[in-house]
């Protein structure tokens, strides 16, 4: 798969969408809350270890490149493996460089589940993904049309009910609330066919 832009939009790109996406990831962690897909899984397992969520992203996603491989190319499985690799080094030096004293969970879930959804809408249309459901998600709708941002919705969804043991109530009901806004971010933008990059 050849890329449709620029070797030098790509990278803006892929720098700026996964600080967009660090960034949201840090406000949700900052809260207590959690989202869905591997960035979910990654939160819990943060959650229940030593191990920064950087880690255990970079690592979760490791299987997922096989798929990309087989079924999208190596240019998007590259352009991913990078993106990944930016999610979990943004997200470990986040909090070196910017202290959060407080953040109210409602304005983290908008904000974090925004951000989150803005950078994977740029990765998305430089060919590249957060691995994981991303990968699973693009795929789908390549080949059969099934909106990416509905098909993650809906996994999203059920990876945080799962979590309610996790957190309290509200801030459960706060953590699918921002992994909805995140996924109608993908599913009013990431339509097949209304996206055209230059060639």
């Amino acid at each position: 798969m050849n890329s449709r832009h620029p070797l030098s939009e790509d990278i803006i790109a892929l720098l700026s969408g996964t600080l967009l996406v660090a960034l949201g990831v840090f406000l949700l962690k900052q809260a207590g809350l959690l989202t869905g897909g591997t960035a979910g899984i990654a939160l819990l397992l943060a959650h229940f270890s030593g191990t920064g969520f950087g880690v255990w992203f970079f690592l979760i996603n490791l299987p997922f490149y096989a798929l990309a491989w087989l079924r999208m190319g190596p240019v998007f499985t590259f352009k991913t493996f990078v993106s990944v690799s930016l999610v979990s080094l943004f997200s470990e030096q986040l909090p070196r460089l910017l202290a959060v004293a407080s953040v109210s969970p409602p304005f983290a879930a908008l904000m974090g589940g925004l951000l989150i959804g803005v950078g994977m809408l740029i990765l998305f249309r430089h060919q590249a993904s957060l691995g994981g459901i991303g990968i699973l998600a693009l795929y789908l709708q390549g080949r059969f049309g099934i909106s990416a941002g509905k098909l993650q919705m809906a996994v999203d969804s059920l990876i945080v009910l799962v979590s309610f043991t996790v957190v309290p109530p509200w801030l459960l009901l706060l953590s699918v609330l921002g992994a909805v806004l995140l996924n109608q971010v993908l599913a009013f933008n990431h339509k097949p066919g209304r996206y055209s990059a230059p060639a």
